[in-house]
């Protein structure tokens, strides 16, 4: 079982927020798929607050897993071995979008998960499929467990993790734009290679076993290419309101 913290109170002057009492008392799960550099997992949590609702990163826990198994040794080749990791972890991760917080058996690894020699390596787990079947199952609980006000967003969420989501959203952007927006969040830090590496190459052996650059049926495809961050948060907020009204 994962534990999981609630999304934190929001401060009063939310309450001025236009979407702060958007469907209160209602279901609301807002499902958002997209490839690497799209800005979902940083909108995603920017609209999760806005609508006063939890938010999952599901990226973060095959992050978890992977760096488990780099740290004690499994054999990311070993499928048997990853899923077997996938299944006995003891996971937790924040579902407050103003709280970043993974731990691995209470150790914390918010930003051990984010290192390089992670990110190179989590398509191993991310195309397991034991271990992908694993992670869905937990995040399914922990969408339930937040009393179906949540934001969830990764590559697989519109159409195997919460199919049924009241509004499910495919944030794509342009190659360019992709790779600039990896690139300011690394602070400059990458090669125009290991760019590349991290979201074109990544997204080319996840493909493998989930389509994340083609709506499914039911699910609003919003290109981001040429917009901002805010005016990105402002088109998805526009989307939930129309689709959830």
């Amino acid at each position: 079982m994962i534990p999981t913290s609630a999304a934190s109170e929001a401060p009063a002057a939310a309450d001025a927020r236009p979407f702060s009492g958007f469907r209160l008392g209602k279901s609301l799960v807002v499902a958002i798929d997209g490839p690497s550099g799209s800005g979902k997992s940083s909108v995603s949590r920017e609209v999760a607050r806005r609508l006063r609702a939890a938010y999952l990163d599901t990226g973060a826990m095959y992050r978890a897993v992977t760096l488990h198994c780099v740290a004690t040794g499994v054999d990311l080749h070993d499928g048997a071995a990853v899923e077997a990791a996938a299944r006995d972890i003891e996971l937790f991760i924040s579902t407050s979008p103003d709280l970043e917080s993974v731990t691995i058996a209470g150790d914390d690894v918010t930003a051990a998960i984010r290192e390089p020699e992670v990110s190179s390596a989590v398509s191993a787990v991310a195309t397991t499929m034991g271990a992908r079947a694993e992670l869905i199952r937990r995040q399914r609980a922990l969408i339930a467990g937040a009393g179906h006000r949540i934001v969830a967003e990764g590559r697989d969420i519109t159409t195997v993790v919460a199919p049924d989501a009241e509004v499910r959203i495919l944030l794509t952007a342009s190659e360019e734009a992709r790779l600039r927006r990896r690139g300011d969040q690394l602070g400059g830090t990458q090669t125009d290679a290991q760019l590349k590496q991290q979201v074109l190459d990544r997204d080319a052996r996840d493909s493998a076993v989930v389509n994340f650059h083609q709506a499914a049926d039911g699910v609003v495809t919003l290109d981001s290419s040429d917009l901002d961050f805010e005016q990105t948060v402002s088109a998805v907020l526009d989307v939930v309101r129309i689709v959830a009204h």
